[in-house]
């Protein structure tokens, strides 16, 4: 059977396998900025231990490099998180074959895979989150990572697990669609409109080549 991909949201908000991502609402970068300097750090009431070493907030990161963050769940719960975006690759239309792409947006977008780490480097415990951080199109619209209720091959998706305790790591691949052909242009940590978001930019590989298929025996 062939699995529906629903989307959700004005732009980019989307789910796979008919499972809804709440948090995407196609929101502009550019609209969400403001003009008020921010601290360097988010308030928050989650202790930072002394051996971390947060990174300011609009820092300008590359693929590789690592950015420790305050990260509070929506449950209340909070932690120091690393996270590493480690490459971009492009993806390709028949990637997803194994899906209904029953609009445009779904089968005119460019898609991204992004592969990340993140580890828990504070003393909380954000079992069960998504990985916080989104994509950023050419027209500085965030881009919610797509949720999967089941595997998808080229980009093996995964939220935090249930426990995700101090020490914990992650490593897992996000998939990005950027509408209307579009280009993904950095990959971005911002928890809130006021925050000034940690971005991570490179160079986005090609897709992978195509396998050839088995030639038949005679």
């Amino acid at each position: 059977m062939r699995r529906t991909l629903v989307a959700l949201g004005v732009v980019a908000a989307v789910a796979l396998g008919g499972c809804s991502r709440g948090s995407g609402d196609g929101t502009s970068d550019a609209t969400a900025s403001s003009s008020v300097s921010t601290p360097p750090t988010p308030s928050s009431t989650v202790e930072v231990p002394s051996a971390a070493h947060l990174t300011d907030q609009g820092s300008r990161l590359s693929f590789g490099d690592a950015a420790e963050v305050i990260f509070e769940s929506t449950d209340n719960k909070g932690t120091v998180l690393r996270l590493t975006v480690r490459s971009v690759r492009m993806g390709r239309l028949r990637d997803f074959s194994g899906f209904i792409l029953d609009d445009t947006y779904k089968q005119k977008a460019s898609y991204y895979y992004a592969r990340v780490t993140v580890k828990n480097v504070g003393h909380g415990d954000v079992g069960g989150a998504e990985v916080p951080l989104w994509g950023v199109d050419k027209t500085h619209t965030l881009l919610p990572a797509v949720n999967f209720t089941t595997e998808f091959r080229p980009c093996p998706s995964h939220k935090l697990p249930r426990r995700f305790l101090p020490g914990a790591s992650l490593t897992t691949c996000l998939v990005y669609l950027a509408p209307d052909k579009g280009a993904l242009e950095a990959v971005s940590y911002r928890p809130s409109q006021q925050y000034d978001p940690i971005t991570w930019t490179g160079t986005v590989r090609p897709p992978l080549p195509l396998k050839k298929p088995a030639k038949k025996g005679r």
